[in-house]
């Protein structure tokens, strides 16, 4: 499986309470967008699972299923999301980091440090903040955070496909693959769609 992280950013933060931040869902053309924030205390970092914990797109989903919960009782965690109507109104970037505040927001533990996946950081929050590119195959925070928030958007999206099955959001999570773009041509857009982005927003003009 390649190199796994590990806690060597964490270690290098000289801070001791310090989260691992990831989102789900920015690409998808439905629904939410979910964030996850995920803190391993010293105590508990000789658990066997996070020698297990990758980027949520490197394990499948039996994996994913399997460590999520080993992960929550091992961690202090928190989850936000933005939905549809939030991201469509002040755009993908800005309700992600709304969503990673959520998930910060409900944790039981304030913030030292906060490592957050990719390189855009919000401006004006109250806590410190670093940006780790591809953090989620460096730190086992960031991908202990990356599976979290997508096994729980993957159970959203899977109960909003039984609502409307056309979609195929059980299987492609919302992101636009030929039978969900051919399904939003043939049924039109529902409401979990993002009207702000392209193919639904130029269906909608047509």
């Amino acid at each position: 499986m390649g190199n796994r992280p590990t806690f060597e950013i964490e270690n290098s933060c000289g801070h001791p309470i310090v989260y691992g931040v990831d989102e789900v869902g920015r690409g998808p053309l439905a629904g939410p967008v979910v964030a996850a924030a995920v803190y391993i205390p010293h105590e508990k970092r000789n658990h066997p699972v996070w020698k297990e914990v990758r980027d949520s797109k490197q394990i499948s989903e039996v994996k994913r299923e399997i460590l999520f919960p080993i992960i929550q009782s091992q961690s202090v965690f928190g989850m936000g999301m933005a939905n549809v109507e939030e991201i469509d109104e002040i755009n993908i970037l800005q309700a992600t980091f709304l969503a990673m505040r959520r998930a910060i927001e409900s944790c039981a533990e304030c913030p030292d440090m906060l490592l957050i996946d990719g390189n855009r950081s919000p401006k004006n929050w109250p806590w410190d903040a670093r940006t780790v590119v591809k953090g989620d195959s460096v730190s086992v925070s960031i991908a202990a955070a990356s599976i979290l928030a997508k096994v729980t958007r993957d159970k959203m999206m899977a109960e909003l496909a039984a609502e409307f099955p056309a979609y195929g959001w059980a299987d492609n999570a919302g992101y636009g693959t030929p039978a969900h773009l051919d399904a939003l041509n043939r049924f039109g857009a529902t409401p979990h769609h993002r009207k702000s982005f392209a193919p639904v927003k130029n269906l909608l003009a047509a």
